[in-house]
């Protein structure tokens, strides 16, 4: 479960504070699947940012489960990240000289985990999201949707208990999308992630549990999706 209380985020640009979350109290109880939409600016991704233990508030506190986010030092949040979250991006972030089965072992990046171990999980991830047949091409023999499912498995491979996705159909056709959407929809039901999705596109949203929507760094919920 993540719990979120009194959340605030500012920045200084040049001579003024910009306040990027204001106060933001918000529950996600483990296994949900949410979908935070909003303007640009907005407050999405630093919001993601404090859910992905990426950054911390300027006050507040973000919990996950037992562990306190908003006080961690550097490497209790690297490990909190390594350990319990996965993250898909817009741009896939693939190496490009790297396989799809080379790519997804980048997540065991600390090198604690033997060789074969690595190579036997990130082959077993990418039949997972179907994808076992392409495991030894390019990034760039890939299409875009086979290129995020890539990310996909790369973010499963360590078997997080959440699963953070930024935009990760903005820059697929409609298609390409509710095939991602499907994946991911099949994804968080079969493992029972909990599942946060920031996202421009209203169709992409409507197939969440919860819809919510920051501006101007203030949440607010749009209720249940339809």
């Amino acid at each position: 479960m993540y719990r979120l209380t009194a959340v605030t985020k500012t920045y200084q640009q040049k001579k003024r504070t910009v306040t990027a979350l204001a106060g933001v109290d918000l529950v996600i109880p483990a296994g949900q699947m949410v979908a935070i939409q909003g303007p640009t600016g907005g407050g999405k991704s630093t919001l993601l940012q404090m859910l992905g233990a990426l950054d911390r508030p300027t006050s507040g506190t973000v919990r996950l489960g037992d562990s306190e986010l908003s006080a961690a030092g550097d490497h209790a949040l690297a490990a909190a990240r390594a350990r319990e979250i996965g993250f898909v991006f817009q741009g896939f972030n693939l190496i490009p000289t790297l396989t799809a089965a080379e790519n997804v072992e980048t997540a065991f990046a600390d090198g604690s985990t033997p060789r074969a171990e690595r190579r036997e999980k990130a082959r077993a991830a990418l039949a997972s999201v179907g994808l076992a047949e392409r495991a030894d091409h390019l990034p760039s023999e890939l299409s875009g949707g086979q290129q995020q499912r890539v990310a996909i498995a790369r973010a499963l491979v360590k078997e997080p208990s959440v699963l953070l996705a930024d935009e990760p159909t903005g820059s697929l056709d409609e298609a390409t999308r509710d095939e991602i959407m499907d994946l991911l929809e099949g994804v968080w039901r079969d493992r029972g992630l909990t599942v946060v999705i920031v996202t421009h596109d209203s169709a992409v949203a409507r197939r969440a549990q919860r819809r919510l929507r920051i501006a101007g760094g203030e949440l607010t919920e749009l209720g249940p999706a339809a």
